[in-house]
């Protein structure tokens, strides 16, 4: 009787033990019990987050807590806004599904940005290089021995041990007839080298090779074979792109090669910001769409000179602008776009999505670069009674 009473009490403890578990691995996948319905259903969590934290969290109008938050809510459509004094206030809506969790990390961003200047040489001109930390700065100010090209490392701190500014070719080493405000400049392929070029009073122009990685004693006129070596730079800029098809799903790889201008890889490299050069549809590589992928609406019939993103990790495709669509970058995160209209600068996920302005101010010259710690640099004049010419100002949104 005793033995047959230990195997009862052991089958009741396996059995409770087992229970607990169901119950653990029930509650873990969103399901919870409704005591007045006598229910038991599925829910899904919103996982929400932001930078800066502490900001409120509201859910359909009704506030929920602060950030970092987690909330079980029932399968159905949300209005998630989150808000913190002195900065703007976010918004998403979303279809909340059971046993899943959706994430909704923004980024806050202060309703007046502070500005910080970056240079004090007076600029007619600011070229960032490809999408890095790095810009050629032309400085023109009626100083021989200032007034030139200098590269500008935005990364580097001002206590650094090697200075953020370095001189690549003085003015004094060029033809006297330049004027550095009508320059452009023609990277090389691996960025080390770049073709500047200057338009002369007489309609004709003037190129110089420059070297990016140390300073340029003497200028190198490459004016009649400059065509020559952007063909060699094309050769080799055409195999990099080769590379970055190769890259995407096989199904995808012989359209982007006849169809797509590639801008740019995100910094993650997970998507491809994209002009099409004619109308195509983009194949589905992922059936069925992974459940948890991004549920704003993608466009896989790609219409001429759109710009899109695709997203090698989940195969969606987002149209994010149009032919006529203003500079677009990526944001450091890899989520996010920054771009320019005017005078004003938004930034927007990457599908299109929650255009958020983080400046509207004076913007000389149209320039406007993104860095990799999350800042945005402008060229401003913030004191022309003073200053004849604008510097680099860090847009402070982080």
């Amino acid at each position: 009787m005793a033995a047959f009473r230990t195997i009862i009490s052991r089958i009741v403890i396996a059995s409770v033990f087992v229970l607990f578990l169901i119950g653990i691995i029930i509650f873990a996948r969103g399901y919870r019990l409704d005591l007045q319905q006598k229910t038991l259903s599925s829910t899904g969590i919103l996982a929400i987050s932001s930078s800066p934290k502490a900001a409120k969290v509201y859910v359909n109008g009704e506030l929920k807590g602060v950030t970092d938050i987690n909330l079980p809510l029932p399968p159905g459509t949300y209005t998630v806004e989150i808000k913190k004094d002195g900065y703007a206030n976010y918004a998403e809506t979303l279809v909340l599904r059971g046993e899943l969790v959706e994430a909704i990390d923004p980024i806050l961003f202060p309703i007046n940005p502070s500005l910080t200047p970056l240079t004090n040489l007076g600029i007619v001109k600011a070229v960032q290089v490809d999408q890095s930390d790095r810009l050629i700065l032309f400085s023109d100010n009626g100083v021989p021995e200032k007034d030139g090209i200098y590269l500008f490392e935005a990364g580097k701190r001002t206590l650094s041990f090697f200075p953020p500014l370095k001189p690549l070719l003085l003015k004094s080493a060029v033809s006297a007839q330049v004027d550095f405000k009508k320059s452009s400049v023609l990277f090389s392929y691996d960025f080390k080298q770049a073709i500047v070029e200057f338009s002369l009073p007489d309609e004709t122009t003037l190129s110089y090779l420059i070297s990016l990685d140390q300073e340029n004693q003497q200028a190198f006129d490459v004016s009649t074979s400059k065509n020559t070596l952007l063909e060699a730079w094309e050769k080799e800029r055409q195999k990099e792109r080769l590379k970055l098809a190769e890259a995407l799903p096989k199904e995808i790889r012989k359209i982007a090669t006849d169809s797509f201008q590639i801008v740019s890889l995100s910094p993650d490299q997970t998507k491809v910001l994209y002009k099409s050069k004619k109308d195509t549809t983009l194949p589905l590589v992922i059936k069925p769409p992974l459940i948890a992928s991004n549920q704003t609406k993608e466009e896989r019939n790609i219409q001429k000179e759109g710009l899109y993103v695709y997203d090698k990790r989940e195969d969606k495709n987002f149209r994010v602008g149009g032919k006529n669509s203003p500079d677009i970058l990526w944001y450091f995160d890899s989520k996010r776009l920054v771009f320019k209209e005017g005078n004003t600068i938004a930034i927007i996920l990457y599908d299109g999505q929650n255009k958020q302005v983080v400046y509207s101010g004076p913007i000389e010259e149209g320039f406007f670069a993104s860095t990799s710690d999350g800042k945005v640099l402008i060229m401003a004049n913030l004191n022309p009674q003073f200053n004849k010419l604008p510097d680099v100002y860090e847009v402070g949104i982080r």
